[in-house]
């Protein structure tokens, strides 16, 4: 599976990416025909401290799966989105 990391407004520090990549491979473990993994990082609302917003696409045979989170931080975004892929994979798999 292919990873690529896009940020608006921001550059991600090597912390982020790391855990990037460590929740997305997860991700394979549920279902295995995963292509491509994209992942959007992006600063909404400046004024409110739950502005991180984590965006994973992933690029699947069929129709791709689109979650989008916001938190306080990327991180717990991007686990959020992780989570809620995480059941939409299985039940793809289930389905197929």
């Amino acid at each position: 599976m292919k990873i690529s990391v896009q940020s608006i407004g921001l550059t991600p520090h090597e912390p982020l990416e790391s855990h990037i990549e460590k929740k997305v491979s997860k991700l394979e473990t549920f279902y295995d025909k995963i292509l491509e993994c994209k992942v959007l990082l992006k600063v909404e609302n400046h004024s409110d401290k739950a502005n991180k917003n984590a965006e994973l696409i992933l690029v699947v045979p069929g129709e791709d799966i689109v979650v989008k989170k916001t938190s306080a931080s990327f991180e717990e975004s991007l686990d959020m989105c992780v989570d809620a892929a995480k059941k939409l994979l299985i039940k793809k798999k289930e389905l197929a």
